[in-house]
């Protein structure tokens, strides 16, 4: 089997990469570059001392789940950087486009030929967030901060030309367990790939009938602009504690979910 993955270089990017090449013959990944030192490191966010200080959580949360930054094991790689990806030429991205798989996490905005191809090949998206209630960008930290940690999670969906608005397969969330919001968002990434990497080596997923997103049943769409400062400081000083991301995750109501699989 042969996949191709397009996605970024933080350590729970390569952390995919490497799982899909455990299952195949070759894979083929395309990496969006951003700094590795998100917050301190001034980029597509800001490095004032309020994001210096929210990214250093994330980086922790990171680290403990994924470990650092790290080589790709046995995998055909092309670096570029994010949001490039629409300008690179099809003869260059060739060898990637005969692949049995294809899978998008954390990548750009995809246009053009690009994403025609990708649609016409049923391209399997991880979305961090849990549609339809929250879509957009940087969906499970909009749910943590609405206190809703129990719809921190991923929607695996068919790759679409609208943002997040594919058919859904199924949804991926973290277990009931006492951590502290940024390991939650963490363990539910770590949930979505061991997910998808089993459901695609047992070839399950291709068995999946897509369903329809319900977009009146959405909480909230946001955009990169609506994170700033003022947000994220909100956020920190108002931080879920353990406890209660348990007892909220708990509760969790089942029945919103397609599929779910938790772990």
């Amino acid at each position: 089997m042969k996949i191709t993955v397009f996605t970024s270089n933080q350590p729970r990017h390569i952390s995919l990469i490497n799982s899909l090449a455990s299952i195949s013959s070759q894979v083929f990944a395309i990496q969006e570059c951003n700094t590795a030192f998100p917050g301190e490191v001034k980029d597509f966010f800001d490095n004032s001392d309020v994001m210096g200080n929210y990214f250093k959580h994330v980086r922790q949360a990171e680290e403990e789940v994924f470990g650092k930054i790290s080589f790709l094991n046995n995998v055909n790689h092309l670096a570029i950087k994010s949001g490039d990806l629409n300008k690179v030429e099809k003869e260059i991205l060739e060898p990637a486009l005969n692949s049995d798989v294809y899978v998008v996490f954390g990548a750009s905005y995809i246009k053009g030929w690009l994403i025609d191809f990708l649609v016409k090949n049923k391209a399997l998206n991880i979305h961090m967030g849990v549609s339809p209630y929250y879509r957009g960008s940087s969906c499970n930290f909009w749910a943590a901060y609405d206190n809703h940690p129990e719809l921190v999670g991923a929607t695996i969906h068919l790759l679409s030309k609208g943002l997040d608005s594919g058919d859904m397969l199924y949804h991926a969330l973290p277990k009931a367990q006492e951590v502290d919001p940024f390991v939650l968002g963490m363990k539910a990434v770590k949930v979505a790939h061991d997910s998808l990497v089993s459901r695609i080596k047992s070839k399950e997923i291709f068995t999946y009938e897509s369903i329809k997103q319900d977009k009146s049943k959405e909480y909230r769409y946001t955009k990169n602009v609506d994170f700033n400062d003022e947000v994220a400081k909100n956020y920190l000083d108002n931080l879920l504690n353990p406890k209660q991301v348990y007892e909220a995750l708990e509760k969790r109501d089942l029945s919103m979910l397609e599929k779910p699989f938790i772990g």
